[in-house]
């Protein structure tokens, strides 16, 4: 599969909403603890993604979408930039997700690899993320460098309603 990765304005958000309704939803449904339950309808994720382009408009956060060769978006990773002045120089990694039909083929490392080139470009130097306990994700973020600061059991409601998650985080320095 032939994939570019293209860093998102607001407008960007806009014309590919259908496709990043689809990649988010389809998340959801394939058991992806990103903050969202089951059932999880098209306006939920249409309403997520119009505040999520706010953000990028306002400076907030950097998206960063992977594109097949028919300009289909595929996956995604966000920046979060803290915005409190004591936090200038660290963001937090969200998002990253990969449409089942597109797994395995190294996309999450490439918008990984991507993020931290917008985290350098941005001025920061420290980026943090959680993800579920377990997940494949795990181990991608171990490979990358990121550092395991530690473990919170019962942390998210699991996207079933059927019990509770713990979520590990994770941290990077930047050189």
């Amino acid at each position: 599969m032939n994939i570019t990765l293209a860093t998102c304005t607001a407008a960007d958000i806009a014309r590919h909403q259908e496709d990043l309704i689809d990649l988010l939803r389809d998340a959801v449904e394939s058991g992806a603890s990103v903050n969202f339950l089951l059932p999880f309808p098209a306006a939920e994720a249409a309403a997520y993604w119009s505040k999520v382009a706010a953000e990028v408009a306002g400076g907030e956060r950097v998206v960063i979408v992977a594109l097949e060769a028919a300009g289909r978006v595929v996956g995604c990773a966000h920046l979060a930039l803290a915005g409190q002045p004591n936090g200038a120089h660290r963001a937090e990694v969200q998002k990253v997700l990969v449409h089942r039909r597109a797994r395995r083929q190294g996309i999450a490392r490439r918008l990984m690899q991507q993020v931290e080139q917008a985290a350098r470009a941005a001025g920061r130097t420290l980026l943090v993320l959680d993800t579920e306990t377990g997940s494949p994700a795990e181990a991608l973020y171990t490979q990358m460098g990121y550092t395991r600061a530690g473990s919170i059991p019962d942390f998210a409601i699991r996207n079933d309603g059927g019990g509770l998650l713990a979520t590990t985080l994770f941290y990077r320095r930047l050189s």
